[in-house]
């Protein structure tokens, strides 16, 4: 067998594997065998470039290539449905159909999925463009992120679809998925996503496809467009697109009257609490093609579909106090605690009141009866006060405190911001406990055998104050005390002995330094290259790095103001942490660069935008975020923004193709 007939083999092998698990969920192979034949398949396609096929199942990996969205016009436009709230609603819209057309109907009932719109385009059973609904007449191309989604099929299965057509449907983020990812920023105080719908949008959205395919987004199908559509029913079609391979709802039902299209309403009003995504509705369309095409369209929407929006579950429960905690940057979080009620099949007993401004708003006293709801029917939140029920009797109107419920500080609130601060980093016990829980997290430090729990033991038997103490725990230390036996203490050992290996930028991250998150981490650590030299930048030098904003390098040289940062940052580095970039990383290979400021736009073919810094610098050259007369030139890939452009030529500054760079470091 040749090199080619084995990529082919195990091309269409990985793509039947692919449907049977994620859209079947009919796995016929384990994760580990599937695991090993991808990495056979990209093995060979690196050592082979010239067999390169953008519909590979390779493609689902994702890239680090930086790739600008380019605004595609729809061939046909996506417009928005007018909705409906009540089944009076429902009726009137049956009813006007009814009478326009003056013949029998059917209505195909649809679960409306809570995501964001997706339309795709296929050419002879393959992927060739992926565009977001936009303003419905243009929208982004995110081809790339949508193919590393695996429920979407990169080539069709069968061989009986149309040569070209178009399928819409929503990328939709599922529960399980969405409360990790917001268990994930909530532990390093990032803003939490309100719901599946944002996070999924703002998934589609990033410039670096590897960071979609880790996010497991899901699709499902439900509108087919096109010239040669196998039948005239919009439900029949649905069925065939199912056997192409796409994800098509086993929930969707096509109802010959009224009565049909009620009974479906009031099941999934219920059922769809139990489903795995968000739903916030029921879309009803009129089935056959020919008889949409007669009703046509308004202005904004068609006349042959309605959507009926559920009401959003609240439920009424008393508020009995209301605690405050403080996370490791020191913001404090107001939590209210209520009477235990049902809501969204969860027993609510805890609700977020986000910050003093929302407290205030809603006007809050002790012993209020207040309504919760849960925002995109997983996070709790109090929606207003029942002020009737208060009756004659008024409660302590709930106030934001004035100092640290920890440790007794004065809080602070920065201008421009919501939140209320306790400044004591040095000695308040939950910022404390939380800087070491980040630094030992998943995607920081990733110290085997440490958690929560047992920082918070160890910080309570007073072993440790800060992240340089870890480094100096021996087994004898950690011996003995509440389960914690000779070989847990030993995995500790061992995991910090191995997280000296992690390389600099996650070091970064998992100093904790405020607004300072992975993307800005690993920024800096190829910009500056070294701890030392991050500790004597300035802001006028950190705003120059590529997304480094006057915030974040505020930021920056605050934390390093700090006494107490330059001792922890010292005792790491005697730990033998790793607080500059490897030799091998910032070798510098030449000078042909040297004394020149590059600016990096537009999207490239060969190299990711960060390789090309490496690159700059490892040439003697300097990178810089914005155009002006000192900048050397730009450096320069497809779709390079019109206004660097105009400013480019304003200032007489050089345009350099990627071709004619990397000729010129050759």
């Amino acid at each position: 067998m040749t090199v080619q007939e084995r990529i082919e083999q195990l091309r269409k092998e990985l793509h039947n594997h692919n449907h049977n698990y994620y859209v079947l969920n009919q796995p016929e192979i384990s994760d580990k065998a599937f695991d090993d034949l991808m990495r056979e398949l990209i093995d060979l396609e690196e050592a082979n470039p010239e067999l390169k096929d953008d519909s590979s199942p390779s493609m689902r990996v994702g890239s680090d290539i930086s790739k600008e969205f380019e605004q595609i016009a729809h061939k046909y436009p996506m417009l928005s449905l007018g909705n409906t709230y009540s089944e009076g609603e429902v009726n009137d819209f049956y009813d006007r159909t009814k009478r326009s057309l003056n013949e029998p109907f059917d209505i195909c009932c649809e679960l409306k999925y809570d995501g964001t719109s997706i339309s795709l385009t296929y050419e002879h059973g393959r992927l060739v463009r992926a565009v977001t609904r936009g303003d419905g007449e243009k929208g982004d191309d995110v081809t790339a992120n949508v193919k590393t989604i695996r429920t979407i099929p990169l080539v069709l299965h069968g061989d009986n679809y149309p040569d070209s057509f178009e399928i819409r449907g929503e990328i939709l983020m599922p529960w399980s998925v969405f409360d990790e990812l917001n268990k994930e920023r909530e532990a390093r105080e990032e803003p939490l996503f309100a719901n599946p719908r944002n996070a999924a949008s703002g998934t589609l959205k990033q410039q670096n496809s590897s960071i979609v395919a880790s996010r497991k987004l899901d699709a499902y199908l439900y509108y087919l467009l096109g010239e040669n559509l196998p039948h005239d029913g919009h439900y029949e079609n649905l069925q065939e697109a199912a056997k192409w391979g796409f994800k098509i709802s086993d929930a969707t039902r096509k109802a010959t009257n009224l009565e049909e299209v009620f009974q479906f309403i009031n099941f999934w009003d219920t059922e769809r609490k139990n489903l795995p995504v968000a739903t916030d509705g029921i879309v009803l369309k009129v089935n056959s093609l020919r008889q949409q095409k007669n009703l046509g369209f308004t202005a904004k929407s068609p006349r042959w579909a309605i959507a009926y929006k559920f009401q959003a579950e609240q439920a009424l429960t008393r508020l009995n106090t209301v605690t405050f905690q403080v996370g490791r940057t020191g913001a404090v979080t107001p939590v209210a605690n209520l009477d235990p009620v049902q809501l969204s099949g969860t027993v609510v007993k805890r609700a977020s009141l986000h910050n003093a401004d929302i407290i205030e708003s809603l006007d809050l006293h002790m012993g209020d009866m207040v309504y919760v709801e849960k925002g995109g029917e997983i996070i709790p939140k109090i929606t207003g006060v029942d002020v009737a029920a208060r009756g004659f009797m008024v409660n302590d109107k709930v106030r934001f405190i004035t100092n640290c419920p920890e440790c007794g500080t004065k809080l602070i609130r920065v201008e421009g911001e919501a939140a209320f601060y306790c400044p004591n980093e040095s000695s308040c016990p939950p910022q404390i406990k939380g800087r070491i829980e980040h630094f030992i997290s998943r995607k920081a430090m990733n110290i085997d055998g440490l958690g929560p729990e047992t920082v918070d033991m160890f910080f309570q038997k007073g072993l440790i104050s800060n992240a340089a103490d870890l480094y100096q725990l021996t087994v004898d230390d950690m011996r003995g005390l509440e389960r914690m036996g000779q070989k847990s203490a030993e995995k500790i050992v061992k995991g910090m002995a191995e997280s000296k290996n992690i390389p600099f930028e996650r070091v970064l991250f998992a100093l904790g330094i405020r607004f300072v998150g992975e993307t800005v981490a690993k920024k800096l650590a190829k910009a500056i290259q070294n701890i030392d030299a991050l500790e004597k930048a300035d802001i006028e030098t950190l705003v120059a790095i590529d997304e480094i904003g006057v915030k974040i390098a505020e930021s920056i040289v605050h934390y390093f103001s700090d006494d107490s940062n330059i001792a922890l940052i010292e005792r790491l580095k005697d730990a033998g942490v790793q607080l500059c970039i490897k030799e091998e990383e910032s070798v510098v290979v030449g000078d042909k660069l040297a004394g020149k400021s590059i600016v990096i736009s537009g999207v490239f073919a060969h190299h990711s935008r960060d390789e090309y810094k490496s690159i700059i610098e490892q040439n003697g050259g300097k990178n810089v975020g914005s155009i002006s007369a000192k900048t050397s030139f730009i450096l320069a890939g497809d779709n390079m923004g019109p206004a660097k452009l105009e400013k480019a030529h304003k200032l007489g500054v050089a345009i350099v193709s990627e071709e004619e760079f990397l000729n010129l470091i050759s």
